[in-house]
């Protein structure tokens, strides 16, 4: 019987303490645009945006943010070969990602969820001339989210995403605008 008792104990605890965990969250997936300014050009790359946020209280979550930009850097090189004196232009394909996880605080206001993030991970960019390289990155940002229907919305984030690549200080700017499903 105390068998029994102490069962049925551990069962109702354990059911009221996973009740108190909130179990919300969103799925996000968009466009992104990526400013930055590599190799000392500012330059525009196109691509994606997704992130999982889970709700840990009800103002917070946990969010894993990834994105892939795309384009092409327009710049000098310096002097040599056909072009010693001016330098060449040249161009070189490029791809960025970011890989970032933190925290995000939210609030909703009738349609409306603002919300802010710091998030840390990592950047890799890949180029067709340079090689490629990895880097620590942050992002600093928030958007905001306008419920259409129950579980859909709309998103504008707006993000401010340092990195480090090639040994060169890099201050980018990414937009997104996408979807989000809310669960």
């Amino acid at each position: 019987m105390k068998k029994i008792v102490l069962a049925a104990c551990i069962l109702l605890v354990t059911g009221l303490a996973t009740a108190q965990i909130p179990t919300s969250g969103n799925i996000f997936a968009g466009y992104s645009y990526y400013n930055t300014n590599f190799a000392q050009h500012s330059t525009g790359l196109n691509g994606w945006q997704g992130s999982l946020e889970g709700k840990i209280f009800p103002f917070v979550g946990i969010v894993a943010d990834f994105s892939g930009n795309y384009g092409t850097v327009n710049f000098t090189a310096p002097g040599a070969g056909a072009c010693p004196t001016t330098g060449c232009p040249t161009n070189i394909h490029t791809h960025v990602d970011n890989f970032l996880f933190g925290p995000r605080v939210s609030v909703s206001v009738g349609s409306w969820r603002p919300f802010a993030e710091a998030l840390f991970g990592a950047g890799h960019i890949s180029t067709n001339g340079l090689g490629s390289d990895n880097s620590f990155a942050t992002a600093l940002g928030g958007g905001v989210d306008y419920k259409i229907i129950r579980p859909i919305a709309v998103r504008v984030q707006l993000d401010y995403v340092h990195t480090s690549l090639f040994n060169t200080t890099q201050n980018n700017v990414r937009v997104g605008t996408g979807i989000v499903v809310r669960f």
